[in-house]
């Protein structure tokens, strides 16, 4: 009798486990102005991901995430009413550009393929609100690479990407910001990364993440090295 309350507890459990992590009981949406509630969870988990990571970040402020859900340029994943993922975009330079950015995903949600169908979602609304610019996005991220890789992102130099002074602004809060102005916005231990709309890139030639890491990595020696 014990070993079946037991058994029917640990069942209970599980199946409770199991079902939370369900990609298909979370919802990826456009956010709505009610989910500013929201904004400082996000900011905190955009900081703690970079702190796993060890990698840089540039700072953001629960007014700056309440200003891009408001606006209506930023996607959440909800559990319910739990917030297990967001992103956002930006435009530059008069809307000639546009920025995916702040991509995060809740550890005890993450291996889902979350990330990816937040992403897809992101893209989906800044092609929308934006047919015609060029996206664009900056990251040390492996797994960002290589979503950014099978939509069609290329690796391209920060020439190529907005001249906007505001949007360079926005990396002062980085640990790295340093590195990009000793390289006169040149280069960082980012890796720039565009689609254009006008030149869709063949499944073939599409670039290899793992590739692009290696290269941003002994560019990073390099810069050590001086």
């Amino acid at each position: 009798m014990r070993f079946c309350s037991y058994s029917l507890i640990f069942a209970i459990l599980f199946g409770n486990f199991t079902k939370e992590m369900n990609i298909k009981d979370i919802t990826v949406r456009y956010a709505e102005p009610s989910d500013a509630k929201h904004a400082e969870l996000i900011v905190r988990l955009i900081y703690e991901s970079a702190l796993q990571r060890g990698t840089g970040i540039a700072k953001r402020t629960p007014e700056y995430i309440a200003q891009k859900i408001n606006s209506g340029k930023s996607v959440v994943a909800l559990h319910g009413e739990r917030l297990v993922g967001f992103s956002y975009i930006e435009s530059w330079s008069h809307g000639d550009f546009v920025a995916t950015s702040g991509l995060i995903v809740d550890p005890e949600y993450r291996h889902l393929g979350l990330a990816g169908a937040i992403k897809a979602k992101t893209f989906e609304l800044a092609r929308l609100r934006f047919p015609f610019a060029k996206l664009f996005s900056i990251t040390t991220s492996l797994p960002v690479m290589k979503l950014n890789s099978k939509m069609g992102y290329k690796p391209v130099t920060f020439s190529e990407l907005t001249d906007d002074n505001e949007f360079w602004q926005g990396c002062e809060g980085c640990k790295n910001y340093e590195i990009l102005l000793h390289n006169n916005r040149r280069m960082c231990l980012c890796t720039g990364m565009l689609y254009d709309p006008q030149q869709p890139l063949p499944e073939a030639d599409r670039p290899n993440p793992y590739i692009i890491k290696i290269k941003n990595r002994v560019r990073r020696l390099l810069h050590l090295k001086r």
